[in-house]
């Protein structure tokens, strides 16, 4: 297991983490979404889908300890920052995630189209992990071997790891984006990335869950293509995000060469 040197990000992108932490909720969710979301949940089965969760004494169960252990030295870095803002996956905040891997600010209440489908994405994916959790009731991490976390674990410790729904929501998500801006992919895929990896980081999901959630991401989407309703809104939200990437041409702000060094390599 290689542990990289995470590099320093400088004080903007620290601050402009903060700032993105108190962005205000904007109600998305329609009915029609809603009906899209029971359907993608119905008809995907992942506890069938996804592979088992790792057993107490195999070899990725063990790799999942050691990676655990491994990254609480990650502590208060500017990684473990990052890992506490991405907790957040409320929509306009998870929007504003992918900022600096669209090029633009991802600005929810400016983009209301596009935020009703990373909505609808976003809950899909997470609705659609249940049937695997409850299949593989695999333990979170900080139930198993002791380390801090990034954030409060008295809710957690009731639910369990496997698979990620963060990572899920993740995967789902940047998809989408990449759909609707293909010439960002590879950052935006990139984020998708970091996003799942910073569960890890906080010490709450076991990489196995981050692995299999990325899965799960992937299917919801594929799932969701034959919805008429995510269609049109797919066709919707492109038109909205081309008119407003050709009138946003400054950029989403210097932090985000900051950002992208402290992404690129894997923290475990």
């Amino acid at each position: 297991m290689n542990r990289a040197m995470i590099p320093v990000a400088h004080a903007g992108f620290l601050l402009a983490l903060l700032l993105a932490a108190g962005c205000a909720p904007t109600k998305t969710t329609t009915s029609a979404s809603a009906s899209a979301v029971a359907t993608a949940t119905a008809e995907l089965q992942t506890a069938v889908l996804l592979p088992a969760a790792p057993k107490a004494g195999s070899p990725r169960y063990e790799a999942d300890r050691g990676v655990f252990r491994a990254t609480r030295a990650l502590e208060g870095s500017p990684r473990w920052l990052l890992a506490q803002q991405d907790v957040d996956y409320a929509t306009p905040k998870l929007m504003a995630d992918f900022s600096c891997a669209m090029g633009v600010p991802l600005d929810a209440a400016r983009l209301p189209k596009l935020a009703a489908l990373v909505d609808l994405a976003s809950k899909a994916a997470d609705a659609s992990t249940s049937p695997a959790k409850k299949a593989n009731q695999r333990q979170r991490p900080f139930l198993i071997d002791s380390g801090a976390t990034c954030q409060s674990t008295l809710q957690l410790s009731r639910s369990f790891d496997y698979p990620s729904g963060h990572a899920a929501r993740g995967w789902a998500v940047g998809l989408v984006l990449t759909e609707l801006a293909p010439d960002r992919a590879t950052d935006l895929l990139l984020r998708s990335r970091a996003f799942g990896d910073s569960r890890v980081v906080c010490g709450v999901h076991n990489l196995s869950a981050i692995e299999a959630g990325a899965m799960n991401g992937a299917a919801v989407v594929a799932v969701l293509h034959a919805s008429p309703s995510f269609q049109a809104g797919l066709g919707d939200a492109r038109r909205e995000l081309d008119a407003y990437r050709q009138s946003n041409t400054a950029g989403a702000g210097p932090q985000c060469a900051a950002e992208k060094a402290l992404i690129e390599t894997t923290p475990y």
